[in-house]
């Protein structure tokens, strides 16, 4: 009788993001991010915002990570201002691949931020989506978050000539 291969145990692992996961990583916010999603976190996702925050704060640039496959990522950044005693967290992007939201991961990989931010000082963790991301105001409200405030985004579209009226002499 031949010996079964040793079965992986599906456990879930947070881990530190390497230059390796870039490409998966990228590709996962592709999918979620879309101007159908979100207009405003579609014109602002792309690759250098995954390389300039592994350069910045690479510890604070995490994977969720499901034997060998990666489902979803978490990328902050810390922010001291002058005449402040306060060090501010910003997790600027958090990710769970489409289909497996609701799983646990997502907040997985919020409370393993949450918890380096913490070792860093943090006192104060700030985060921003669009007013109308109710599963995403939702799954901050779960994790702690309050003082909802909505911002505004304009845009000018500096491609298209404007088309003034000439007024008559």
């Amino acid at each position: 009788m031949a010996d079964e291969p040793a079965q992986q145990d599906d456990e879930l692992i947070i881990r530190d993001m390497t230059i390796d996961d870039f490409p998966e990583v990228f590709h996962i916010g592709e999918n979620l991010f879309t101007s159908d999603y979100s207009p405003s976190m579609y014109r602002t996702w792309d690759e250098y915002e995954i390389t300039t925050l592994y350069n910045s704060d690479s510890e604070l640039c995490l994977v969720a990570d499901l034997n060998d496959k990666i489902l979803g990522f978490a990328l902050g950044t810390t922010v001291e201002k002058s005449k402040s005693a306060w060090k501010y967290g910003y997790l600027v992007w958090l990710g769970v691949k489409p289909g497996i939201q609701k799983g646990g991961v997502g907040s997985a990989l919020f409370k393993e931020i949450k918890r380096r931010m913490r070792e860093q000082g943090v006192r104060m963790i700030i985060i921003d989506t669009d007013a109308d991301n109710e599963a995403g105001i939702h799954f901050f409200k779960k994790q702690g978050f309050g003082n909802i405030q909505q911002h505004v985004y304009m845009t000018l579209n500096l491609s298209r000539k404007s088309r003034k009226k000439r007024s008559r002499p």
